[in-house]
């Protein structure tokens, strides 16, 4: 049994036939099936079953399935740790939008001042992919503002974050100092797109206070669900940290939640079983330093 032998076993487990395993890591078909024979010959007895035309992961198979993927990626540790040594390094960072627009550029900068010789890979997208990446060893680290569902990975919780209702001039409600869940009832709202954290934790907040709303603009664009608030009259929820120059001139009125509710931290995620290079260690330190929030004086309050 061989590294090769469990990643082919990987790769047929991921994409449920042969053929596409084969196709996927540029083998030919028998020399796949020839690697699972050898591999459930070695462990006496079937990793996989044919249902119709998709195998399926036996009791045996889903048994070896976590360990094989263990393995591999401690493999890949590895040999990237030992084939970079006197090369210039990469880090992998992923970044959820809300923390790719409002926050890893400056952070890029100031890695880059620590590692100037250090290639840095930037994937923004949304919690769910940015989790699905990390558990697939395509991003070295991430900051997150969402939940992660897997326990195989590890979430330290470091910077403060808020969403706030963000409204425009145009508004009824720019004028008021307060506002009540009773007031956004059937209001319309710009919102992110499925799979955001920011999205989510709002749809948590509306099914616990059994809010009802109108989704009139839906993007994974936060500067055009703003655009929707400054220029179509529509509310959106979002981090006040995205939106510190349309406050400072007037534009938009933010209301922050007075309980609480919206309150959030943004997280650095990485893999349980990542080999922690001295650059993650730098951007864990470098993330403290933007942990706290500056709070604008004037800021209306939802009840």
């Amino acid at each position: 049994m061989t590294i090769r032998h469990l990643t082919i076993f990987l790769t047929v487990a991921q994409q449920g036939s042969m053929s596409a395993a084969a196709k996927t890591l540029y083998l030919s078909q028998p020399t796949v099936s020839q690697a699972i024979r050898e591999l459930e010959t070695h462990y006496n007895g079937l990793l996989f079953e044919r249902l119709g035309k998709k195998l399926y992961l036996t009791d045996r198979g889903r048994l070896l399935l976590p360990h094989a993927e263990e393995l591999v990626q401690q493999f890949r540790q590895v040999e990237e740790l030992m084939l970079n040594q006197g090369q210039s390094s990469t880090l992998k960072l992923g970044s959820t939008i809300t923390v790719g627009t409002c926050l890893t550029p400056s952070v890029v900068v100031d890695l880059q001042k620590c590692f100037p010789e250090m290639l840095i890979y930037s994937y923004v997208s949304n919690t769910r992919d940015i989790e699905e990446k990390l558990l697939k060893s395509e991003l070295d680290a991430a900051v997150i503002e969402g939940e992660i569902l897997s326990p195989d990975l590890i979430v330290l919780p470091i910077i403060d974050d808020s969403l706030v209702l963000a409204v425009g001039k145009a508004h009824p409600f720019y004028t008021r100092r307060e506002l009540s869940v009773a007031d956004l009832q059937g209001q319309k709202f710009s919102m992110r797109e499925s799979g955001s954290g920011t999205r989510q934790l709002f749809e948590d907040y509306a099914s616990r206070h059994q809010l009802s709303y109108i989704t009139a603009w839906e993007a994974n664009s936060p500067r055009v669900l703003l655009n929707a608030v400054l220029y179509n009259n529509i509310l959106s929820v979002m981090s006040l940290r995205l939106m510190q120059h349309e406050l400072q001139h007037g534009s938009i009125r933010a209301f922050r939640q007075a309980d609480g509710e919206w309150d959030r931290k943004f997280k650095l995620v990485y893999h349980k079983n990542k080999f922690l290079t001295p650059s993650i260690y730098e951007l864990e330190r470098i993330l403290h330093e933007h942990q706290h929030m500056n709070m604008p004086e004037k800021m209306g309050m939802l009840h």
